[in-house]
């Protein structure tokens, strides 16, 4: 299996009309986060099989395709790494969280982010220091910041917040919508699991929140606690 034999078969999945949609999905038009990304219109769970047929897939070969300019050859490189990752020894993970990180210029929107920090970076982590999620929580990339608070969803689901909560705090002014929802989102996997250790942190700093990131972070709270939140009456 080589890199030929892999584009051949991304392209036998082309749908134009579906390539459209996406590209306006994902904000690809000037001036926005997604400006210039090309599409395919190959739906995911395509592409995971696609992955899966060709797990083995060199790094050489995956490097290729994570820095293609079409987002469907960049996921389904997140998508193998992934795999090689999981399945991987000590080494071997090692290995493919700096390959993954030399190479995250092609991590480079939400779905990228989403579908391959929290198991490539966020389990590497889980036992180990933090410090590059705190860089990456101060960086002035979107990505990277995004990469931050969506890598401790790992930590969430091992009942650990203390960095979710820290990280949170970092991008609580941060202007961009995507970090708004990501934070909100990842508080919202906090109160999940512990409600407490979620509303603490809320009734600290709700009133100073993006209006966004407090709704996603409510968003399965009670009506009534969920209006009195957004009134600001807590």
């Amino acid at each position: 299996m080589n890199l030929s034999e892999i584009r051949k078969k991304i392209q036998k999945h082309k749908n134009p009309t579906q390539a459209i949609n996406l590209q306006r999905f994902f904000k690809t038009g000037k001036g926005e986060y997604g400006e210039g990304d090309i599409f395919y219109g190959i739906k995911v769970p395509v592409q995971r099989t696609i992955a899966k047929q060709f797990k083995d897939l060199s790094l050489d070969a995956v490097k290729s395709l994570i820095l293609s300019k079409v987002h469907e050859e960049r996921l389904i490189a997140a998508f193998i790494l992934v795999d090689q990752f999981n399945r991987g020894d000590e080494k071997k993970k090692k290995n493919i969280l700096y390959f993954y990180l030399k190479n995250r210029k092609g991590i480079n929107n939400w779905d990228l982010v989403d579908l391959s920090a929290p198991k490539i970076i966020g389990a590497y982590l889980i036992d180990k220091e933090k410090d590059l999620l705190y860089k990456f929580a101060r960086s002035k990339d979107l990505w990277e910041k995004r990469i931050a608070i969506i890598s401790t969803q790992t930590f969430i689901r091992k009942y650990s917040f203390e960095d979710t909560l820290k990280i949170s705090k970092i991008l609580l002014n941060d202007k961009h919508d995507l970090i708004h929802k990501a934070v909100g989102w990842m508080l919202r996997e906090v109160g999940n699991r512990d409600l407490q250790t979620e509303e603490e942190f809320l009734k600290k700093h709700y009133k100073l929140m993006p209006r966004t990131m407090l709704r996603y972070a409510i968003e399965k709270f009670p009506e009534l606690k969920r209006k009195a939140y957004l009134k600001g009456i807590i």
